[in-house]
């Protein structure tokens, strides 16, 4: 079933997607079937294929596609909403490149895989106000990006572009989004509503970090290993030779996790369960691989054994993944 939706809520937002990936092209057509007002930040095909108006969907409601108004400047005046929908390794040129989209009201949603930049602002924590080096190393996303105007998201939504413009989700859309201070807020509420009624499940949490660190282990356990294997998550999951390397790493991601105080909302057994269930869905980080771009290993990998440093965790079997990574890489 193909659908559109031109007409306006009453309540419709200005909303900015910056970034015209998987997830920035599936958030994009969503929020424009909902009326919304949406802007999209685009260079390359997929700005042509949405200035064209051949943004599509195809996902667990049928094919879907969506008006956006595109650009590759930041020229949309200040947004109600802003989704930061890149690569983390991408966040620091984007975030200076947003500057005029945000307004003292604009809510900044960075939407990346891994340890955020933001991980210890508002964490209260005897690490409180530090950076993520291995993600922001200069420190540039931080000072660009209004740091009281972040809301914490954690995606659960897999998705894959077929092409410029045109992305492919089998999987329901999933969304956790919490302050990074924590507990509820008003903003939080509005946007949980928003993204709800464009069929984008989105559940407000009082601490983000929870579900963020059980996104970070079954990140951690897939990405890289599906580099070095080729495996998809159903087979990473359940075949024995890759469970053996996907056990250690996740019992070492699960202790820092621990340490940082973060209750996970799965456990092993339900993550590789989960994993197991996702099929031949191919990870993010094999298909940048198979494409020639750019991994997200620092906020995938990197990141956490940093803050794994933090406690003296040696992370050996994290470690021994991630430079088999680098070593399959280099050599390719």
């Amino acid at each position: 079933m193909t659908a559109t939706h031109n007409e306006r809520p009453p309540t419709a937002a200005r909303i900015a997607i910056a970034g015209a990936g998987a997830i920035g092209c599936t958030l994009a057509v969503r929020l424009a079937m909902a009326g919304h007002r949406v802007r999209l930040l685009a260079r390359g095909p997929a700005l042509q294929a949405a200035q064209a108006g051949a943004l599509r969907l195809d996902d667990l409601s049928g094919t879907a596609t969506g008006q956006v108004t595109a650009s590759e400047r930041p020229d949309f005046g200040v947004q109600d909403i802003l989704f930061l929908c890149a690569k983390s390794q991408d966040l620091p040129i984007l975030a200076a490149t947003v500057q005029p989209l945000i307004g003292p009201d604009t809510i900044v949603v960075p939407t990346p895989n891994g340890v955020p930049f933001w991980y210890f602002h508002g964490e209260g924590g005897r690490f409180a106000g530090r950076p993520v080096l291995s993600v922001d190393p200069e420190n540039q996303i931080a000072r660009s990006l209004p740091s009281g105007q972040i809301v914490g998201a954690v995606l659960f939504m897999s998705a894959e572009v077929v092409a410029p413009g045109h992305v492919v989700s089998r999987t329901p859309h999933r969304m956790m989004l919490g302050e990074p201070a924590g507990g509820s807020s008003e903003r939080l509420r509005r946007l949980c509503i928003l993204l709800n009624g464009a069929g984008i499940a989105a559940t407000p949490v009082d601490q983000i970090r929870d579900p963020l660190w059980t996104k970070i282990v079954a990140n951690l356990t897939s990405n890289p290993l599906s580099v070095v294997s080729g495996a998809t998550l159903g087979q990473i999951y359940t075949r024995p030779d890759l469970l053996a390397i996907v056990r250690p790493v996740m019992h070492e991601a699960m202790l820092v996790a621990a340490c940082h105080r973060a209750r996970l909302t799965a456990d092993p057994i339900g993550i590789v369960a989960l994993g197991a269930s996702m099929g031949d869905v191919r990870t993010s980080m094999l298909q940048d691989y198979q494409r020639g771009k750019p991994l997200e290993l620092a906020a995938i990998g990197d990141a956490v054994i940093e803050l794994a440093g933090h406690y003296d965790l040696p992370m050996t079997a994290t470690r021994a993944l991630l430079r088999r990574v680098r070593e399959k890489t280099s050599s390719s």
